[in-house]
């Protein structure tokens, strides 16, 4: 699974003022960020997964597929709280051309860790793609215990973890007790460099969108064990960080997409384009 070790970029869905999908937009997201990442990641929560359609989550696959500058490895967010339209979707869904699954913890039924279980290891059963888990208690209000990450790191067709819980005991955990061939990926920008100290083989990254060269420095200093560049790469986003998620994921990377040129900031409600207050620091630290 060496193709997932590096940057992964959480990939916005871009909007036109009408609020239907800015395919010009999209390419010129796939044009910009293919100059340092080593994979996409389509549909994920910076994807705005809540509030696209079927149809629409299909034409932006296909889309990236075939629009594709270097041929990049394409992970695929298929998740939820239901465990068997989870696997409806995974049957229905045309997955020629991608790479893994991407599929969050089920969210809002908080389910007990043998439930996070049982969800996992049925739809790795009925994937015909390979799983990689996706660990945001911060979204879903239930976290995936390290031990049970483990237990499902035994599955076939369980490859890895983003993990998002930003608890780094947790993190070190699984890593000290995994298969060597487990991916364990960074799911927060700034945690980055520390979880690849610890065993991480990179980030699936929401800040990428707009800083793929930026972060491809941060993650292969730090797989070549240059973890000094990898830090000091790294602090130049302390600050910026936080706004991305102030006005919550994506609106502000959607803000600092639009002041780079390159597309939108339009988001489907119930989110809300940045308000100018946030426009305006963002602004100062770009």
């Amino acid at each position: 699974m060496n193709k997932f070790k590096g940057t992964g970029v959480a990939l916005v869905t871009p909007f036109n003022n009408k609020l239907e999908i800015d395919f010009e937009g999209l390419s010129a997201l796939l044009d910009h960020t293919t100059t340092g990442v080593d994979y996409f990641v389509v549909q994920g929560t910076t994807g705005e997964s809540a509030t696209t359609t079927s149809p629409e989550k299909a034409k932006i696959l296909e889309f990236v597929k075939s629009n594709n500058p270097r041929n990049l490895p394409i992970v695929y967010g298929i998740g939820g709280n239901n465990t068997q339209s989870v696997c409806n979707q995974l049957a229905s869904t045309n997955l020629d051309g991608v790479d893994a699954i991407l599929s969050v913890s089920p969210y809002y039924n908080k389910p007990s860790q043998e439930g996070i279980l049982e969800h996992y290891s049925k739809i790795a059963k009925e994937s015909p793609l390979p799983i990689i888990l996706y660990n945001v208690p911060g979204r879903t209000m239930s976290n995936i215990a390290a031990e049970t990450t483990l237990r499902l790191a035994d599955h076939e067709n369980i490859i890895g973890i983003k993990e998002a819980s930003g608890d780094l005991v947790q993190c070190m955990t699984i890593a000290k007790n995994k298969p060597e061939d487990f991916l364990l990926i960074s799911g927060d920008d700034l945690l980055t460099t520390s979880m690849m100290s610890i065993g991480a083989v990179g980030v699936i990254s929401v800040l990428a969108n707009a800083f793929p060269k930026e972060f491809e420095a941060i993650v292969h200093s730090a797989l070549e064990g240059n973890y000094k560049k990898s830090r000091l790469e790294s602090s130049k986003f302390l600050e910026i960080n936080p706004l991305m998620y102030e006005e919550s994921n994506p609106v502000g990377i959607k803000e600092v997409l639009r002041q780079k040129g390159i597309c939108g900031n339009a988001v489907r409600l119930p989110l809300l384009s940045a308000s100018q207050s946030l426009t305006d620091r963002i602004s100062d630290k770009i």
